[in-house]
């Protein structure tokens, strides 16, 4: 074992055991690798720990008094349901192993006398699960913070990378005067005002494009019927993991009454000075007209509240002010989002302004509200801050749509996947199956968790290109002859050619799934004869994952093959076909393939004796 394997990590270990030598002996081990090690003797002892401690890893025995290993677990799971836990027994019995494979957070089961290399293993695997876990949190945690979308009141919009539009809301439509067909495919020149310069788009342009920044200003925009139309706008980029543009999202408001109430107010400000009342309606008019428009909020230099208006409070569910005044502010921030409020602050004292996006908590139910807000200090005449103010949107519901629509777009593409296999008459168990077997397989193989969620999510249309093969070749019940084999082959170049235009990032993927599949590790596969790493590692995990279960299922030309006759031919095949730390990979997790397996089974007549798998 490695020196830096038995290094000590920024790990927490509740080690469970009765036995005492066994326990002692166990326990100085584990503090060779742990920054910490908590003994308890027994599992009513270790759920205690559990719940007074902050836990990274559970090591116990299954045998012990009050409540054994077994038990503690189940309840451990009530808690939290994502804790790995590796199980120390003396025993090899059937029962207890199946018990053990029906509690999800049972990563090993072990067997003493333990083998201490092996125990450093199943730890050193285990903790870097956890490393990958927290910080897939902390990013998920940093994502919902920052989204920016806009609620129902917002004009929103999405450009692809060459500045047509590929979504607008009804707001667009409505305050453009242009149908959603008429917006589609066209750029936003079609309701660009002639008073803009050339310049000004041109600086906007190489902002988001080639700059990758996101652009904020306001400009004239004109309707189909020739109005023109004031919009105060944020333009985002959205970049991939390669940092190259997807697409891009517009933000806007309908600024035109405002700054049309703004200028007048101004005007009569600056000629009305010497009527003192009549400036001071004036500025009453204006506040009242930014209450109506959005969610207002103030607080003093402690922090607490010290007005609301009736928007924020009808959104919030408080029937009067007083329910909320005196309050701290953080009190209706909901708890993901203190880092969040901690920067409100910060911006604005070393920024002048902050502007982001911090969840609020329902008073009445449970629910969130995402308010989209801006924050600056107050001063006096002096230059001393007296108070913050802080004026924001709901933007809820448009969070929520994104997202809707993003699923919906997963669902289309995961559809798509089963077209290939419904020609070939095989059903859509067999994408579900390769997805899954396909996540593992990154997921261990140590990708990140967003490109093995890709993987999930392009896997499915490895087959693709079968549409394009011919139902006498693609159904044949027998083993094809060398002419009609090669144009079989072509299906993987055809998925990829059919793929491989678009911008989306899974469809990307798709079409290198769907090229290299076929590919083999000593570089014997097709359609380019690719070798070792030179195969995609996408095309690597597909082919396993496909292999696999083409191989245990029933098809018109093959019976399925027995589990055994399947794990040899991986053995033989490591090296040759199959990538061989893919392969490993997979003996490790078999388990887990078989599991899968077994969830989605085909309905599917057994064929004839034929050939065997081509």
């Amino acid at each position: 074992m490695h020196k830096e394997e038995i290094s000590k990590k920024n790990l927490t270990i509740l080690y469970v055991e009765d036995e005492k030598s066994v326990k002692t002996e166990i326990a100085t081990i584990l503090k060779l690798f742990a920054k910490e090690v908590i003994v308890a003797s027994n599992g009513q002892e270790g759920l205690d720990v559990f719940k007074d401690k902050s836990i990274d890893l559970i090591i116990t025995d299954i045998k012990m008094p009050k409540l054994n290993g077994f038990e503690m677990l189940e309840e451990i799971t009530k808690i939290n349901k994502e804790i790995p836990a590796i199980i120390l027994s003396s025993s090899s019995q059937a029962k207890f192993i199946k018990q053990a494979n029906k509690i999800d957070i049972i990563n090993d089961y072990l067997l003493k006398p333990i083998d201490i290399s092996t125990l450093f293993e199943k730890i050193n695997k285990a903790y870097k699960k956890i490393q990958r876990q927290k910080e897939y949190e902390s990013v998920t945690k940093l994502l919902e913070q920052y989204k920016i979308a806009v609620d129902k009141s917002a004009i929103f919009s999405k450009t692809d990378v060459d500045g047509k539009i590929t979504y607008a809301n009804k707001q667009f439509c409505d305050i453009s005067g242009y149908s959603i067909e008429e917006l589609l495919g066209n750029s936003h020149n079609l309701v660009r005002h002639p008073n803009n310069s050339k310049e000004f788009f041109k600086d906007l342009w190489n902002t988001i494009k080639n700059e990758k920044r996101v652009w904020k200003g306001r400009f004239k925009n004109r309707a189909k019927d020739g109005l023109t139309y004031i919009v105060d706008a944020t333009i985002v980029p959205i970049l991939n993991s390669k940092d190259e543009i997807d697409e891009f999202i517009a933000i806007r408001y309908d600024v035109t009454e405002g700054e049309a109430y703004k200028e007048f107010l101004q005007e009569k400000l600056f000629t009305s000075q010497e009527d003192a009342i009549k400036s001071v309606h004036l500025l009453k008019e204006y506040e009242h007209m930014i209450n109506i428009s959005a969610s207002v909020v103030r607080v003093d230099i402690n922090r607490n509240i010290t007005f609301a208006n009736d928007r924020l409070l009808e959104l919030l569910h408080f029937e009067e002010e007083i329910d909320i005044i005196g309050k701290e502010l953080i009190s209706i921030v909901d708890k993901n989002s203190y880092d969040e409020y901690e920067k409100v602050f910060d911006d604005i004292l070393n920024k002048g302004l902050y502007r982001g996006v911090l969840n609020f908590c329902c008073n009445s139910k449970n629910g969130l509200y995402n308010m989209d807000f801006i924050f600056r200090a107050i001063k006096d005449v002096d230059g001393n801050i007296k108070e913050f103010m802080g004026i924001g949107k709901n933007i809820t519901e448009t969070i929520n749509l994104h997202k809707e629509i993003e699923d919906t777009q997963k669902d289309v593409i995961f559809s798509l996947g089963t077209i290939g296999e419904a020609r070939s008459k095989e059903t859509g168990n067999h994408v579900k199956r390769v997805a899954e077997y396909s996540y593992i397989l990154a997921t261990e193989y140590g990708l990140s968790q967003e490109l093995a969620e890709l993987i999930r999510l392009a896997s499915p249309m490895h087959d693709i290109g079968k549409v394009a093969i011919s139902d006498n070749i693609l159904n044949k019940p027998g083993k094809f002859t060398p002419e009609e084999f090669e144009i079989m082959k072509e299906h993987a170049k055809l998925g990829h050619d059919m793929l491989k235009s678009s911008n989306r990032q899974i469809l990307k993927a798709s079409a290198t799934v769907a090229y290299e599949h076929h590919e083999k590790w000593d570089g014997t596969g097709y359609p380019r004869g690719l070798s070792g790493e030179n195969i995609h590692i996408f095309g690597r995990i597909t082919a396993i994952a496909d292999v696999f279960d083409a191989l245990g299922s029933n098809r018109c030309y093959k019976k399925a093959w027995e589990l055994d006759r399947i794990l040899n031919l991986f053995k033989e095949q490591r090296e040759k076909h199959f990538d061989p730390k893919l392969v490993d990979i997979f003996f490790d997790n078999l388990d887990k393939f078989l599991e899968i397996r077994d969830k989605y089974k085909d309905d599917y007549e057994e064929p004839e004796d034929l050939e065997a798998y081509r």
